[in-house]
């Protein structure tokens, strides 16, 4: 399947995978557990809001920037299914330091929340492709993305309550399936770009 043939739906479950929110959420946990409590919404959606406008800006000059780099659609489906698929390598196998490495010891700003938990390499490679696979439904792909990026919203603002009631097992499970179904998603994009390059 290439991303020309997704629609809102299916794109907006890509988006949520590559986020990963059920992956993300003791990530995000940590890093706002010394922000004030009463701060802690308020920095989960600037956060959440400078992510999407990131990806917004890649998805509206998808086709611009490739053509300025030289790069086909082929080439990069191929490189983003590689970066997905080492995300989700991450993801399935985590380390102590967990997907993106130590957190910085104060209030984030940008780092590590909104780029790369949420703007990540492989999240850029994804609009980056829908953007330029299927120009014509960018106001589609950006509808997904809003989508994507609300849930994940949602899904990050419950964060604590989510740990404390689902337990740091189950929040692995999660993590380790959505890495599974990633590096699916992964390897379809690689043979997707080899397609198109024979």
């Amino acid at each position: 399947m290439t991303p020309v043939d997704y629609n809102f739906f299916s794109a907006t479950v890509l988006l949520l995978l590559v986020f990963d929110p059920f992956g993300s959420i003791t990530v995000f946990a940590a890093a706002l557990k010394r922000v004030p409590a009463k701060r802690r919404l308020l920095v989960l959606c600037r956060e959440c809001l400078i992510a999407f406008l990131i990806l917004l800006l890649f998805l509206l000059g998808g086709e611009s920037f490739l053509k300025l780099m030289h790069l086909s659609s082929a080439s990069l489906q191929i490189s983003g299914g590689i970066v997905l698929f080492l995300i989700a390598l991450r993801m399935i196998f985590p380390t102590a330091e967990g997907v993106f490495g130590a957190l910085p010891d104060r209030e984030p700003l940008i780092f590590p929340l909104a780029v790369p938990m949420l703007a990540g390499p492989s999240a850029l490679a994804t609009v980056l492709l829908l953007g330029a696979q299927a120009p014509a439904r960018i106001t589609e792909w950006a509808g997904a993305l809003a989508a994507a990026t609300a849930i994940s919203a949602l899904i990050l603002a419950a964060a604590e309550r989510l740990q404390r009631a689902l337990g740091d097992r189950v929040v692995a499970a999660f993590e380790r399936l959505m890495g599974l179904l990633l590096s699916a998603v992964a390897v379809q994009m690689i043979i997707g770009g080899w397609r198109a390059l024979a």
